[in-house]
């Protein structure tokens, strides 16, 4: 039997045992997607907890962390666009049949996010006074910022490498475990951080300080178990002496999607801001208002995000696989079960956004903001939806610059200019009528990209 075809023997059997390139499209997409949900749920489970037990401190101690979470955000950004490249080259790989490949990224992957984030630390530990004074925090502030960055910062390697290397996991196909190290990892926080905030069990009160150590050793627990599995359960960590010429090359392929990535969520988190200064011309209410919508809009998208997560692992397998059609039938049933989600939101908010306001406050002007933050712009999460699918499409087909391209525009082009249009004619609620618009068109202009990039591939 020739080389040609036994490889073609082996990678049939590869394709029939692998159900994310071999089995019921529908099937494949909910049996990953509900895993991941109860991780993302815990995460932002654990956001809204860290964030109660340390309003029980004081207005002070809240307004710092305030400012640390752009921070904390702009590193996740960082790791997620790395995560992100290595996750699409990994599925291509899984796709391909390709075991060396995996190994060859993952290692390589891994040793890049070793090597970029002491870089960070350096920078951070140098310019935590000059940058929180520029981001607006006060002299009271400053001194309860420093308290939590001090230690935030060192601890940096064990946030990233769990990000990276769920990342890896997920590009494999498998969503259950990251989706059980997530849980796992936001539990073990929530448990930590009233016993260190308030020195509990025998503990110091440590406040602050409490908080940033419950973070970095719930993550810290987190990276020795992704690690382990990676090494002893999927055996893809390689730890013989790299070839230079080689890591250089797998390097560059990584950064080729990655970088992109890395823009394209830094300049959101820009353009978050961007509004959020919007919001700010109609008052405290309003801003208010704008960081709760946000929060309540994380919990009412759960599913999509989680779906998105998925979405390119899928496609970069069958990408590697040559089964485009595959994809195409995906893209479509997401995109309507999208829409579906964005209805139901709709109808959900219609009839709740009045008694979810009034667990924010009960400040009428507040609540009002709220309620109109909520019914207007759900009528948008469809269409959000597929924004961020179509994202996850391009990154699975390794087309980063697309995907860059498409998030960056629909946040300047398109987003920032309608909620302006809209605040300049009709106020805060012309602001959030103008975003909504904003997302319409940019999720039509989503699908039809996503279509044209999947014609290209056929």
């Amino acid at each position: 039997m020739s080389k040609n075809t036994t490889n073609f023997f082996h990678r049939s059997r590869h394709i029939k045992n692998n159900p994310i390139i071999s089995g019921s499209v529908g099937r494949v997409l909910t049996h990953l997607t509900i895993p991941m949900i109860g991780g993302l749920f815990s995460i932002i489970a654990f956001n809204l907890a860290d964030t109660f037990f340390i309003a029980r401190l004081g207005s002070v101690q809240l307004a710092a962390i305030s400012f640390v979470f752009p921070m904390v955000m702009f590193i996740g950004s960082i790791a997620t666009g790395l995560g992100v490249s290595i996750s699409s080259l990994i599925s291509h790989a899984v796709g391909s049949g390709n075991k060396d490949e995996i190994s060859r990224l993952a290692t390589n992957g891994l040793v890049l996010s070793f090597l970029i984030v002491p870089l960070f630390v350096v920078a951070g530990l140098l310019t935590i006074n000059p940058l929180f004074t520029m981001l607006g925090a006060t002299p009271e502030v400053l001194p309860f910022i420093r308290e939590y960055m001090i230690i935030w910062y060192p601890g940096m390697l064990f946030i990233v490498i769990p990000m990276v290397g769920n990342n890896i996991i997920r590009g494999l196909g498998d969503t259950k475990t990251p989706g059980l190290i997530m849980t796992f990892g936001a539990t073990i926080n929530v448990i930590l951080d009233p016993i260190l905030i308030f020195g509990l069990c025998g503990f110091p009160r440590l406040e602050l300080a409490g908080a940033a150590i419950a973070t970095v050793a719930s993550r810290a627990l987190t990276a020795v178990l992704i690690l382990s599995i990676l090494y002893y359960k999927k055996r893809i960590i390689n730890f013989s002496i790299p070839v230079f010429k080689e890591t250089m090359k797998l390097w560059k392929r990584i950064l080729h999607i990655g970088i992109p990535n890395m823009i394209s969520s830094v300049l959101l988190l820009i353009s978050i801001g961007i509004l959020m200064r919007l919001a700010a011309r109609f008052g405290t209410s309003a801003v208010a208002a704008f960081g709760a919508g946000l929060k309540i809009e994380a919990f009412a998208l759960i599913v999509i995000f989680a779906l998105s997560s998925i979405t390119m692992p899928f496609t970069g397998q069958n990408k590697g696989a040559a089964k485009i059609n595959r994809i195409l039938k995906a893209h479509k049933l997401v995109c309507c079960f999208s829409m579906l989600w964005g209805f139901l939101c709709v109808l959900f908010f219609v009839f709740t956004a009045e008694p979810i306001a009034f667990l924010f406050s009960d400040e009428p002007q507040l609540t009002n903001n709220i309620v109109q933050f909520l019914i207007i712009i759900s009528s948008s999460y469809g269409f959000l939806g597929i924004c961020i699918l179509t994202i996850s499409i391009l990154n699975g087909l390794q087309r980063p610059i697309s995907a860059a391209v498409f998030g960056i525009g629909r946040m300047f082009v398109l987003y920032i200019p309608f909620a302006w249009l809209g605040a300049e004619f009709f106020g805060f609620k012309g602001m959030i009528a103008g975003m909504t618009v904003s997302c319409v068109i940019a999720g039509i202009a989503g699908w039809i990209l996503a279509k044209k990039a999947l014609a290209k591939e056929s």
